[in-house]
């Protein structure tokens, strides 16, 4: 079968703004509209409380997604043992199917994230970049990308927050935050 797209590339979307999952969901929702296949990876998701887990297995079988990560709070200086277990059982899961070239589009939310909070490494995510498949979209979301990560990308999206219902008290609500 021949892939969906001829040269697939790298996009991140980063930033403290909200919207970067919701963006690289709307992709997978848009890419699997024209017959792509989509795999999804989502890096320290570990409720099973979030309303893409339902909404997208409504794409199955041509967008597959898989949530890993441990339970709490992750803390940047001392991340629990169970947040990096989940970050690497969710990094080596990125690899097989980056790799493998079946997917069109490669999702990794919160990867950045990932990174950042010291549960992965960002040299091994620099070899899974330059490892992929010419056919294959790699898409990475999260905060606070590096500017070596953002060398690296083709296409980077800074969701930038000017105002957030959270300033004025209103907490995460279902089906509009997660």
């Amino acid at each position: 079968m021949m892939p969906a797209i001829e040269k697939g590339l790298i996009q991140i979307y980063t930033g403290n703004g909200k919207g970067k999952t919701t963006a690289a969901f709307g992709l997978a929702v848009r890419a699997v509209g024209h017959g792509f296949n989509v795999y999804i990876i989502q890096f320290m998701k570990g409720n099973d409380d979030y309303g893409e887990l339902q909404g997208l297995s409504r794409l199955y079988p041509e967008c597959k997604l898989e949530h890993f990560g441990g339970k709490g709070w992750v803390y940047k200086d001392t991340p629990g043992e169970e947040h990096v277990q989940e970050a690497q059982r969710a990094f080596k899961r990125a690899q097989e199917v980056v790799s493998s070239g079946e997917w069109d589009i490669v999702i990794l939310d919160e990867i950045i994230n990932a990174i950042w909070f010291d549960l992965l490494a960002e040299q091994d995510v620099f070899n899974v970049l330059k490892s992929k498949p010419d056919h294959v979209e790699l898409v990475l979301t999260g905060r606070n990308a590096s500017e070596s990560l953002i060398a690296r990308a083709d296409l980077v999206t800074e969701m930038v927050q000017k105002k957030h219902p959270f300033d004025h008290g209103i907490m995460a609500r279902k089906g509009i935050e997660y």
